[in-house]
C-alpha cells in the first residue's frame, strides 16, 4: 500500500511517516484497557496549523471523563490528551491571526484548541464560552501520540528553563486552577478554601501563598493531606471537616456535588465557590436560607481563555513552579489513566512517547 504524501511549505513532496498513538474507539466504564495502541500515519497539518513532535503530554481527570463516557463522545475514534509540550516539526503554510511558531520552537497546547472568533462570546472577550469551540483531545486528536497537528494560534511559546515533563501539567491543571481563582474573585490576603487536593490544587497553592492568602485544604486521603501541609497550607482537614474560620473564597475540585455544598457552608456572607470540574455527578438539595442567602455565590469554571494561559505561564515561570510528576511511556497510557482514576499519585501523570 502506498504511503500518503504531503507538501511542506516550500512545495516539496514527502511521504507521511508512521507514528504510534493511543486510540479511544468506544466510551465505556470498564476495566483496562481504556485505549488501544496503534501505528498510523502522521497527521498532515492544514493551513494555519502546525505539526508537533510530542515531547510530553499530561494526563488530566478530564481525559478519564472522556474515556469512561462521563462526557458524550464527539468522535467515533479519538486520540486523547490536551496538556501537550511539543517541538514544531512543520510550521503552517498560512499563518494564523496571531502569527505562528517557527520550526524547532518548543510550544504548549491546552484544552482550548480553537474558537470560531465570530460568535457573541468571542466578540466580548469570553472565548472560553465560544459557541463553536475545538477541544484538544476531545473534538480533535490530542497528545497521546508521537505527533499531533494543532492550530498555530492556540499554541503557547514555552521557556527552556524547565523540562517538558514538568511543563505539561501546567497546561491544563495549572491553567484551569488559575482560571478558577479568577472566577472566584480571589484577592491578595484572603482566606481561600481548596476542597480536594489533586494536581490542580497542588499547583495553585503556590500562587495563593505568593498572594499572601491563607489556604485551608479539605481533602480525603492522608497522603494528599500531608502534601498540602508540606506545600504550606494554613490548615488541613479530612473530607467533611470544616475549616476553623469562615472563608472568603473556595474552589472545589472533586466531581461531587456534595463537596460543593460543603464548601458553600464554609463561606462568609458574600463569599464565592468556584467549581473546577467539567463534570459533576449531581447537586444535592440544600437550605437556601442558611447556605446561599446573604449574597453567597456558586460559579462554574468553563475552560480558559488564551489570556488566562499566557498570564498563568508568566507567573509560573516567575515562581519557578515545578510540579511533582510520575512519567509513563506511551505504551503505558492505560496505566497512567488507571493511576489518575485510583488517585494513587501525589502529583501529575505525564506520558512521554
Amino acid at each position: 500500500m502506498r504511503l500518503a504524501e504531503a507538501r511542506d511549505r516550500h512545495g516539496t513532496c514527502w511521504p507521511l511517516a508512521p507514528m504510534k498513538a493511543a486510540f479511544l474507539s468506544s466510551t465505556r466504564r470498564a476495566p483496562q484497557p481504556f485505549l488501544e495502541l496503534r501505528e498510523v500515519l502522521r497527521p498532515e497539518p492544514r493551513p494555519g496549523y502546525v505539526l508537533l513532535r510530542v515531547l510530553a503530554c499530561g494526563v488530566c481527570r478530564t481525559d478519564l471523563h472522556i474515556v469512561e463516557g462521563d462526557l458524550p463522545a464527539l468522535e467515533k475514534e479519538l486520540i486523547p490528551g490536551h496538556q501537550i509540550v511539543g517541538e514544531v516539526v512543520e510550521a503552517p503554510r498560512t499563518p494564523g491571526p496571531l502569527g505562528a511558531p517557527e520550526s524547532g520552537a518548543r510550544v504548549g497546547v491546552s484544552w482550548m484548541g480553537g474558537v470560531d472568533g465570530a460568535c457573541w462570546f468571542c466578540q466580548h472577550d469570553m472565548e472560553n464560552l465560544c459557541d463553536q469551540p475545538t477541544f484538544t483531545g476531545y473534538s480533535s486528536n490530542g497528545g497521546y501520540a508521537e505527533y499531533v497537528s494543532v492550530r498555530a494560534d492556540f499554541t503557547y511559546p514555552l521557556s527552556s528553563s524547565m523540562d517538558a515533563t514538568h511543563i505539561a501539567p501546567l497546561l491544563c491543571a495549572g491553567m484551569i486552577g488559575f482560571r478558577s481563582l479568577r472566577v472566584a474573585g480571589v484577592a491578595p490576603g484572603e482566606r481561600v478554601g481548596l476542597f480536594g487536593f489533586g494536581s490542580s490544587a497542588s499547583l495553585i497553592i503556590a500562587i495563593l501563598k505568593h498572594w499572601k492568602c491563607e489556604v485551608y485544604v479539605v481533602t480525603r486521603g492522608e497522603a494528599h493531606r500531608k502534601r498540602a501541609e508540606k506545600l504550606g497550607a494554613t490548615w488541613v482537614g479530612k473530607e467533611g471537616s470544616r475549616p476553623p474560620v469562615s472563608l472568603d473564597r473556595a474552589v472545589t475540585f472533586a466531581p461531587n456535588g456534595e463537596v460543593v455544598v460543603s464548601a458553600l457552608s464554609c463561606l462568609r456572607k458574600g463569599g464565592v465557590v468556584a467549581i473546577n470540574a467539567i463534570h459533576l455527578d449531581r447537586m444535592p438539595s440544600f437550605d437556601y436560607d442558611k447556605l446561599l442567602w446573604e449574597e453567597r455565590q456558586i460559579r462554574s469554571v468553563a475552560n480558559m481563555t488564551r489570556d488566562d494561559g499566557r498570564d498563568f505561564l508568566r507567573l509560573a515561570e516567575e515562581l519557578r513552579l515545578a510540579p511533582e510528576v510520575t512519567v509513563f511511556s506511551l505504551n503505558d497510557a492505560n496505566a497512567a489513566l488507571q493511576a489518575v482514576k485510583d488517585e494513587t499519585l501525589l502529583g501529575s501523570a505525564v506520558i512521554v512517547p
